[in-house]
């Protein structure tokens, strides 16, 4: 049984449709629009908590990617960055925007580093342009990347069979080791993102959502120099007890980026809009406040 809280996030949305698949996204509050792009293997519920602060400064825009949420999950669909890339500017286009700040976590931070390469090199095709930048865990470096083994068990040969095992008390246990020892999600929260997740058996296009890991080796060095050259002000935002993408990312982050903007949430893990609302969301609006 999925909460109140969830049904209502669903009935508060709507549907895009994309090359006969259905991308279901909210569009509220006003302002500036700012674009929020959640990760593996999760939704755009994770922002849920701070959803309600965001509309108050922002017309927020967020959706479900294509194999995600509520939106459609076909099963034998090769799924990429760019053509995730491709579905948030041609749904930002169709809404009428022609700016935009972007909120990435996880996955969303290749996606945000996908749309700057294009930005950089004007390949956008009169998509909205990007005002700025914040990210949050994610593995915006290949090389400072550590999956879970998890993930490297349903990227390898024996993917397509090993998805068929997973149920909700192997996703709790797994999900919840990202998260920092004194954060941990509640069952009510597990409960909805298993449930988000094996809607429409999403759970068996794991070894299909997971391909973005290659992507970003295969697309580092654009994706990295378009960061180093950009003037769009980016932040970081990081939990840095995140055994993914946490304090060893921040580290190569400020080796690599000039001038790096880093904003450190000691205690906290991969999600860092989940387990520090408050804090996330007030290291969010001063990096707005600061480039105003």
């Amino acid at each position: 049984m999925t909460t109140q809280a969830l049904q209502q996030w669903k009935a508060e949305g709507r549907y895009f449709d994309w090359h006969a698949h259905s991308i279901f996204y909210r569009d509220q509050g006003h302002g500036d629009t700012l674009l929020c792009i959640h990760g593996f293997p999760t939704s755009s519920y994770d922002w849920k908590v701070i959803w309600p602060s965001l509309t108050k400064h922002f017309r927020v825009i967020c959706l479900d990617l294509l194999g995600f949420g509520f939106s459609s999950k076909p099963h034998r669909h090769t799924y990429t960055v760019l053509e995730q890339t491709d579905i948030i500017i041609a749904l930002l286009s169709s809404l009428g925007i022609k700016h935009t700040h972007l909120l990435a976590h996880d996955l969303g931070d290749s996606i945000a580093q996908e749309y700057l390469a294009r930005f950089e090199n004007a390949r956008t095709e009169n998509g909205p342009e990007i005002q700025s930048i914040c990210y949050l865990n994610g593995g915006l470096f290949p090389e400072a990347h550590r999956p879970r083994f998890i993930q490297s068990l349903f990227r390898g040969p024996l993917g397509p069979l090993l998805v068929h095992g997973l149920n909700e008390k192997k996703f709790s246990k797994s999900f919840s080791e990202v998260f920092a020892a004194n954060t941990q999600p509640d069952a009510e929260d597990l409960s909805d993102f298993w449930h988000l997740i094996q809607l429409n058996n999403g759970h068996r296009l794991a070894h299909r959502l997971l391909q973005y890991i290659p992507e970003r080796r295969k697309h580092r060095d654009s994706w990295v120099r378009a960061m180093q050259t950009t003037c769009v002000p980016m932040r970081l935002i990081n939990g840095v007890d995140d055994p993914v993408s946490g304090r060893h990312l921040v580290e190569r982050y400020r080796e690599l980026i000039p001038d790096a903007d880093v904003v450190e949430l000691e205690g906290i893990g991969h999600y860092p809009q989940i387990e520090a609302p408050g804090a996330m969301l007030a290291a969010f609006l001063d990096f707005h406040k600061k480039i105003a």
